[in-house]
Formats: structure tokens, C-alpha cells, sequence
């Protein structure tokens, strides 16, 4: 595995696996490795000749009271789970070299419909970081595919939709979510939890079991299942960003009267200082 931080280094040598005729997919991440980052890893390895990870901690999609300082960077261990599953390139650059003239005099890329709901009325600005920098890494890699994991569903449609929206001739595939034995979504960030709020966490995913159950059984009273999600979780002591049913293509709400076939179920709930993000997908 070649390791690069520049992108004149790395535009090379993908230039050359071009000339070669080797397919090339991208894997973004922001490091702090799991085994849900290398299910991802896996599913490129099988669509593809050349496989690109990159690990770059984006300043711009954090808020001004977020995590950005003290989010978990492991450098050494993620080379080697990434080595281990025989990654081509690893693209690491640091902040200067993807905003070489600043973050707040840089252009943006965003989805205002798409981005404006759910976790972005609770992270304002998220999205816009979230699209820019993948815009970019899309541009700097030309991949033919990238991968992506399902758990953050809202950003798997909003770089769908950019991807589409731009024309851009890469094929955006999503990965299930990898969970622990007792259901809680893996998470770099579930290392932030304290053994009692750990013990706690797996319910947000029993929440969007019952919730599925529920809407299979034939219940489509939308708004009373959200509701006694979001009252269950306050009650065990979570603080409830949203729980909501929406249409898995465009994120749109349901109605209680809505025919939708392919559904989404999500959710964001913190336990302390640690937010959990979730969902479950419907095809009835």
C-alpha cells in the first residue's frame, strides 16, 4: 500500500493505473477505523482493480461546539487494518492541501432540500462540508465508483443526488450497516460512551426494529409510531433529535394515508455527549 498526502503525487499515480486500464474506486473516510470502514473496503475490492482510501478529518463539516479537536485520529493503526486488506493508495492530506487558499474563501457544493432537514437542522452547515470535501476527493480520484456505508442514510441520498445533479460519471454505492452483537450501528464515535450509556445504546436500534415491525404488521400511523419512538428513548434517557418515516428517494415526509413502497426509518439520539445515528430501510 503506497501512503500520499499531496495531489500531485497521488493524480500520478492513478494516472498511471488509468493508462493501464484499471478501474479505480474510492473509499472516504475520516479514519479512526472499524470493522464497518473495512466492510466498505471489502465491497470496493469487489468492483474494482484499484482501490483508494482516504482519511481526512474535514473541518468543514463541523460546527463551532462539535467534536473537530478531539475526534479520534489513529494513523499508524489505520494503515496497518488497511495494509491488512491490501488497499492500493492511501490518500491522507492534511487541511492546507484541500483548502490551499482557506476554508472560508473556498467554493461550496450543497443541496439545500435535502440538506435542510433531519440532522441538518441539528448540525447547520453539516451538509455543505460533507458535499464540498467529497466533491473534491471525487475530482482529485476521477474513480469510477465510490463507497459509502448506509448508517448516515441522509448523506448517502445528498451525495447521490450531487453526484447525479453534477453529471458526474461515478456509480455512488451504499454499504449496510456493520453492527455490534447487540445491534448498536458501529461508530468511531461510540468510544465517547460511558459503560452505562453503552449498555443503554443498543435500544435506539430495538426502537427501529419495533418501529419496522409495526409498519409491516400494517400499522401506517406515522406520526403516533414516531411519537412513542421518541417518548421510549426520552424515557431510557435519550436526547431525541428526530425519529422519523420517510420516503427512502427523496426524503420526503409520509403521510398517515401514504402508499410508499420503499421506506426509511431514522434516527438521532445522543446518550451524554456521544450522538448515535440510525436507521432502517422498508421495502414493502
Amino acid at each position: 500500500m503506497q501512503t500520499l498526502n499531496q495531489v500531485k503525487y497521488l493524480r500520478a499515480a492513478l494516472n498511471a493505473d488509468k493508462n493501464r486500464g484499471s478501474k479505480i474506486v474510492l473509499v472516504p473516510t475520516m479514519g479512526n477505523l472499524h470493522e464497518g470502514h473495512l466492510q466498505l473496503v471489502r465491497r470496493a475490492r469487489e468492483v474494482a482493480d484499484i482501490v483508494v482510501v482516504s482519511i481526512f478529518v474535514n473541518p468543514m463539516q463541523f460546527g463551532a461546539t462539535e467534536d473537530l479537536d478531539s475526534y479520534p485520529r489513529t494513523l499508524t493503526e489505520d494503515q496497518d487494518k488497511l495494509d491488512a486488506e491490501n488497499v492500493d493508495y492511501l490518500f491522507i492530506p492534511n487541511v492546507e492541501e484541500m483548502y490551499p487558499n482557506g476554508i472560508d474563501n473556498h467554493t461550496t457544493v450543497a443541496n439545500a432540500n435535502l440538506s435542510n432537514m433531519l440532522c441538518g437542522i441539528h448540525r447547520p452547515g453539516h451538509f455543505q462540508g460533507v458535499c464540498t470535501v467529497v466533491n473534491k476527493l471525487l475530482n482529485l480520484v476521477q474513480p469510477s465508483v465510490a463507497v459509502f456505508g448506509e448508517k448516515d442514510f441522509q448523506q448517502l441520498a445528498i451525495i447521490k443526488r450531487m453526484v447525479s445533479d453534477l453529471c458526474m460519471p461515478i456509480d455512488i454505492i451504499g454499504v449496510p450497516t456493520a453492527r455490534a452483537h447487540d445491534g448498536l450501528a458501529l461508530s468511531s464515535r461510540n468510544q465517547y460512551l460511558s459503560n452505562i450509556d453503552r449498555v443503554k445504546a443498543p435500544l435506539i436500534y430495538e426502537t427501529l426494529q419495533k418501529t419496522r415491525d409495526a409498519i409491516i404488521a400494517g400499522s401506517r400511523q406515522y406520526e403516533t409510531l414516531c411519537e412513542t419512538a421518541k417518548i421510549n428513548l426520552k424515557d431510557a434517557g435519550f436526547d431525541v433529535d428526530y425519529f422519523d418515516i420517510r420516503d427512502q428517494n427523496n426524503l420526503s415526509l409520509l403521510n398517515n394515508n401514504a402508499d410508499n413502497k420503499k421506506i426509511v426509518i431514522l434516527t438521532a439520539a445522543s446518550l451524554g455527549s456521544t450522538r448515535l445515528l440510525d436507521n432502517i430501510r422498508i421495502e414493502i
